[in-house]
């Protein structure tokens, strides 16, 4: 009997699930865009379900916020009686996504969770088989492969004989560790122009937290921002990231970045960046030199210094550009080159559809 499969025209629900799942859905994302204000993102849910019907009779608004604190989602904040506030659960859910391909090759070095192109003494087996050198473990020895071939290369007449000749081997590869510094553009023109650049550049930052913190849990991840000025966080207080009002400084960002890299004894260092791409400050003995105005040389040309300065200790650098202008674009264009390192480039429709330049093979691909 053959088994195949009927296909059909898609139609939307006309009906859709309401309940505690839909409603959840909806507010992880509102909770998100307020920077973890509850009781705002619960008046825009509000609002969502005046609009859309997204409650009834049997659920309503009430049951899914009493819902929400059953779940562990949300909880009383201490230091404000009667306000709510997301806990530790609701924070690493928002943290979820997928955001894969940010490491690229990577050298020998401490144990840790990253596979690299190198073979030999190293810590997890694989399929490949070799013959034995010295100083390889008794474990990693095939007998069943060493034993044919002892058979095979002296005969089975007279007294059975294994040389080292003979050995067999399975080959292992190296893992190793990775120290990531994350930067975060917190600056004013993130919400500049009617566009609310730092709700994506956060689920960016989220879904690279989360991704190094679960896949590659030996891994070093430091956290900063960088306005006016840049300082480190944790990765707990992403969600709740606001933009102040601040310019650029990407050179204090780069500078605190590169600082805490040479601290770490990992053989493999890289910085992301996530930034709308324009620097516009710099921090000097006598106060902040300025320029919003378009790309100023001065600036622009000290941000390309630690570019390539970072190029010279090898540690490679990954922008996230969270703008769509051109002369932005040609900016991190020029840094990206000049670092030899990787720029993604994303609307603020998703950031599913981005162009991923890659000046270390020279070839561009849509992802």
């Amino acid at each position: 009997m053959a088994v195949g499969f009927r296909f059909r025209d898609f139609v939307p629900d006309e009906n859709p699930e309401k309940g505690f799942d839909t409603l959840f859905k909806l507010f992880m994302q509102l909770v998100t865009i307020t920077a973890g204000d509850v009781s705002e993102a619960l008046q825009w849910l509000n609002e969502l379900d005046k609009q859309y019907g997204l409650t009834d009779d049997e659920y309503g608004m009430g049951d899914f916020i009493e819902d929400l604190k059953k779940k562990g989602y949300i909880d009383e904040n201490e230091q404000q009686l009667g306000e709510l506030k997301i806990t530790a659960k609701s924070e690493q859910l928002i943290r979820k996504s997928a955001l894969e391909e940010i490491f690229g090759k990577l050298k020998r070095g401490t144990q840790g969770n990253h596979r690299t192109p190198h073979a030999g003494q190293g810590d997890e087996l694989t399929t490949d088989l070799r013959d034995y050198q010295f100083g390889d473990t008794i474990e990693q020895i095939e007998m069943t492969e060493s034993l044919r071939n002892a058979q095979l290369n002296h005969g089975l007449e007279g007294n059975f004989l294994l040389t080292e000749g003979d050995l067999e081997v399975r080959d292992t590869e190296h893992k190793t560790q990775t120290s990531t510094v994350l930067m975060i553009d917190i600056s004013h023109s993130m919400i500049l122009y009617g566009e609310d650049r730092i709700t994506p550049a956060k689920k960016v930052a989220m879904a690279l937290a989360e991704l190094v913190k679960q896949k590659y849990p030996k891994d070093f991840l430091d956290i900063i921002v960088f306005g006016n000025d840049a300082w480190q966080i944790e990765v707990k207080d992403l969600p709740y990231l606001q933009v102040g009002p601040y310019h650029t400084n990407t050179v204090a960002g780069l500078e605190l970045a590169m600082d805490l890299l040479r601290k770490r004894k990992t053989a493999n260092k890289q910085i992301f960046m996530i930034t709308d791409g324009k620097p516009t400050c710099l921090k000097e003995p006598g106060g902040y030199y300025k320029n919003s105005f378009g790309l100023d040389r001065k600036v622009v040309n000290k941000t390309l210094n630690l570019a390539a300065a970072a190029r010279r200790l090898k540690i490679p650098i990954t922008t996230f550009m969270i703008a769509s202008d051109p002369y932005l674009q040609q900016f991190v264009r020029e840094f990206t080159e000049t670092n030899q390192g990787k720029a993604y480039y994303s609307s603020l429709k998703g950031l599913g559809s981005m162009i991923f330049e890659d000046y270390k093979r020279n070839r561009r691909k849509t992802l």
